[in-house]
């Protein structure tokens, strides 16, 4: 079994849809292991986004992602990490198709509802940074 960490963005949180995007996940058969709600701070999202910290947008990020606290969850399920990737749909929310999680919820690249891991090693790294081995219950 896989497992993927899952940031659900401010935007998402400010929409008040959480709970539906957790009952996507939940419904394609995958299991929260963790879970935490916490605000982002500058150290964590400079860690987390080092491939674009140097980037003229990265300021845009740090700023969206420390908005508001953040909801951030651990699924585990058979090839989870692709798996969630397809329910969101790409990164643009604009160029989501409709019935993907990004499609009907998101708005642009930045407001697209939910971070997912990219890959088991992503997914490993992420899992480390944002919870201790005694947080994770499965």
């Amino acid at each position: 079994m896989e497992k993927s960490l899952i940031i659900v963005k401010p935007d998402c949180l400010e929409q008040g849809r959480a709970g539906d995007v957790i009952a996507r996940f939940e419904k394609a058969g995958f299991e929260i292991v963790a879970g935490k709600m916490f605000r982002l701070t500058p150290e964590l999202l400079r860690t987390h986004y080092a491939h674009v910290a140097d980037k003229p947008f990265y300021p845009e990020i740090e700023t969206f992602m420390s908005s508001r606290p953040v909801l951030v969850l651990i699924l585990k399920g058979e090839a989870v990490i692709d798996r969630v990737r397809e329910l969101l749909g790409p990164t643009d929310s604009q160029a989501a198709a409709p019935g993907t999680i990004r499609g009907d919820l998101g708005t642009d690249k930045m407001k697209n509802v939910v971070h997912a891991s990219d890959s088991p090693e992503t997914a490993a790294a992420e899992i480390k940074r944002f919870f201790r081995s005694d947080e994770v219950f499965g």
